[in-house]
């Protein structure tokens, strides 16, 4: 049986005379091509270098629009990614829900644990430049300098890097007193002194050590005041600048202990250098008025001054003069008093944070593992209010 094979011109000149329609077509448009096996186009277009059109790629289909009549766009690389963004939470470590993340049961951390992990991460973090804190009250007996070291063991333990607490008093300071000392008896003059050496190339955060009292558990360095049993030198603003500019070189983050004095010169040159103010107060009424009244002095001044006063962060103590026994009714009347003046300056600075009483702060050196746990989580909050001005 003989096979019929198709007649191409007799059949296109069919298709001129009607389309789909039923209309005549154009018989100069339409090409033998039209009438060509798919793949038989395919070849003959690549061999004459033509492009490949969709409609051919698909089979001879027309492509199918999207939604809206629009065509798919072909998305950049760059817009996506494969990388997980979301980190895993971490099981409760704390309380009944950390006994039983122990035991292997997966346990979601309290609200309370979660704000205090958003503390712990805040105080670790490294700013770009150094970052001075300046920690001051007019009154003596606000608590300036356990707040110093406060601030530095916090910042100190969480964040790894070399933290100084710089007792800028303009004569004799407690801060030596209140902190370890080192194998000599070097004060901040002696730094100052010094510093055409601690400045230069060839120096190294090593040679510190003849300078700075490192604190062994807390992991930060002190800076001592004058020391001078005649007392007949005062720290000059020159000599602030000199010593802040050694300190920046070797510390990430420098916490600077105060004299009562605001008007001394290197009481405002401390400020002139200040990132972050913070205000310490006891729970006694002439200790918060010296407080408002050194925060009025700053907004006064202006410009830098009012920014840091109107930034600054209070630190409200339930502590009182009466020492380390402060029990029974004392320490009932202290409280009362600590919520009268927390309320009062919350709407003239940025943050108040209280601390609790603690023995561990009254007398002799303060070591943070020396706390009661309410106080340490007390004090890690306020660090990370401190950092939050950075």
């Amino acid at each position: 049986m003989t096979r019929q094979v198709p007649d191409f011109p007799a059949a296109a000149a069919a298709a001129n005379r009607t389309n789909n329609a039923g209309e005549r077509s154009d018989p100069d448009t339409t090409s033998a091509d039209e009438f060509q096996p798919p793949s038989r186009r395919l070849r003959r277009q690549q061999n004459d270098g033509e492009p490949v059109t969709s409609r051919e790629e698909d089979g001879g289909q027309e492509p199918q629009p999207q939604e809206g009549g629009q065509a798919r766009r072909r998305r950049d690389l760059r817009e996506t990614s494969f990388l997980v963004t979301g980190s895993a939470k971490e099981p409760a470590t704390k309380g009944w829900r950390g006994v039983l993340a122990k035991m292997g049961l997966r346990v979601e951390p309290s609200k309370e644990e979660l704000a205090e992990r958003a503390d712990v991460q805040l105080v670790s973090q490294h700013w770009p430049g150094p970052r001075t804190v300046a920690v001051v009250n007019r009154k003596g007996g606000a608590n300036k300098t356990p707040t110093v070291v406060m601030l530095s063991a916090i910042l100190a333990r969480y964040g790894g890097g070399p933290v100084l607490a710089w007792d800028n008093n303009e004569s004799q300071g407690t801060l030596g007193w209140r902190t370890e000392q080192g194998p000599h008896a070097s004060s901040v003059l002696d730094l100052v002194d010094s510093s055409g050496k601690l400045l230069s190339p060839e120096s190294n955060a090593a040679d510190l050590a003849h300078y700075v009292h490192h604190q062994a558990a807390d992991k930060f360095d002190v800076l001592r005041s004058d020391e001078n049993e005649e007392g007949d030198h005062e720290v000059t603003a020159e000599e602030v600048d000199i010593a802040h500019r050694v300190a920046c070189k070797y510390y990430r983050l420098i916490v600077m202990d105060s004299g009562n004095t605001s008007r001394s010169a290197n009481w405002r040159r401390m400020i002139d250098h200040t990132n972050q103010l913070v205000v310490p107060v006891t729970a006694m009424e002439d200790r918060a008025e010296a407080a408002r009244l050194t925060l009025q002095t700053l907004a006064a001044r202006g410009d830098h001054e009012a920014e840091l006063a109107r930034n600054a962060v209070v630190i409200v103590s339930e502590s009182t003069d009466a020492g380390r026994g402060m029990t029974g009714e004392t320490r009932k009347r202290a409280k009362i008093e600590a919520d009268r003046i927390e309320t009062g300056f919350r709407e003239f600075v940025r943050e108040v944070v209280r601390i609790p009483y603690d023995p561990a702060l009254v007398n002799g050196p303060i070591r943070f593992n020396a706390l009661q746990p309410a106080t340490q989580r007390a004090w890690l909050r306020a660090a990370a209010a401190v950092a939050r001005g950075f």
